[in-house]
């Protein structure tokens, strides 16, 4: 089981998208993202509502409207998706179970209770370790990895499907937009 959902992947994989060339943000719709991914569409407008209302995306208006990244890529952090995403989570649950020993007799002493658990101030460390992980990483970190990776025509294919798809929009071709009040 992982500890973050599929649509922080979904998320992450969207706001690359919306990175355009050169690191400035590129407009797309989420249905456009959707079918661009082949990823389920009313699950992304959902995270789309959660994006927005983590201040990690604007929604823009019109016949070609769609959304963009609210902020310069390079300040969001992958920890800033999740979050908007997912919600602070922690990857420990203590029990408390050093206090259960029988041997204690349902009586522990003071030593093995006092103070933090070890166990769970070692886990503590872990989470704090991997969130300033996800925090020094931003979005156009990814954008870039993801440019050097793919072959250097990708990027043209991608920004040529999405005006293709806006320029059917504003000539009055039915693409449905989503609903994101919910």
């Amino acid at each position: 089981m992982s500890l973050y959902s599929a649509g922080v992947e979904y998320g992450i994989h969207c706001l690359i998208f919306l990175v355009g060339n050169g690191g400035d943000s590129r407009e797309a719709s989420v249905r456009d993202l959707a079918d661009l991914q082949g990823v389920p569409l009313d699950y992304l407008a959902k995270i789309f509502t959660k994006l927005a209302k983590g201040k990690l995306v604007t929604a823009t208006g019109g016949v070609r409207g769609g959304f963009t990244l609210a902020r310069p890529a390079d300040e969001i952090t992958l920890l800033d998706i999740v979050n908007a995403i997912d919600g602070p989570k922690n990857i420990f649950e203590c029990r408390d179970i050093r206090g259960r020993c029988a041997l204690f007799e349902g009586s522990p002493p003071d030593w093995a209770v006092e103070g933090t658990c070890s166990i769970h101030a070692a886990m503590m460390t872990a989470q704090k370790r991997m969130e300033e992980a996800l925090a020094q990483q931003t979005i156009l970190d990814i954008a870039r990895r993801v440019g050097r990776k793919a072959p250097p025509q990708f990027g043209s294919q991608v920004e040529d499907w999405m005006q293709e798809r806006r320029d059917r929009k504003a000539g009055g071709a039915s693409i449905p937009l989503v609903d994101l009040s919910d």
